[in-house]
């Protein structure tokens, strides 16, 4: 049963992965922001940037989904 999944979770995992990678890089951001005494408005600059950047990553997730599920990809 676990061979008919395997590609499944193996896109699960990297799924967890990422969201992972996004969290960390987003504290590692937090205190340097912290650190650095940076202004409100170069604060938002950052944070809206890895936003986009997160943002970006789920939209292809979703597309991906949508477009396998529909039988085109």
């Amino acid at each position: 049963m676990l061979n008919q999944y395997m590609e499944q979770i193996e896109t699960l995992g990297l799924n967890f992965f990422f969201a992972a990678i996004f969290f960390f890089i987003g504290m590692a951001i937090s205190d340097v922001l912290k650190q650095g005494n940076v202004p409100k408005f170069g604060r938002y600059v950052v944070w809206s940037v890895l936003f986009l950047g997160c943002a970006g990553f789920v939209a292809k997730g979703i597309i991906q989904m949508t477009w396998e599920g529909s039988g085109i990809g």
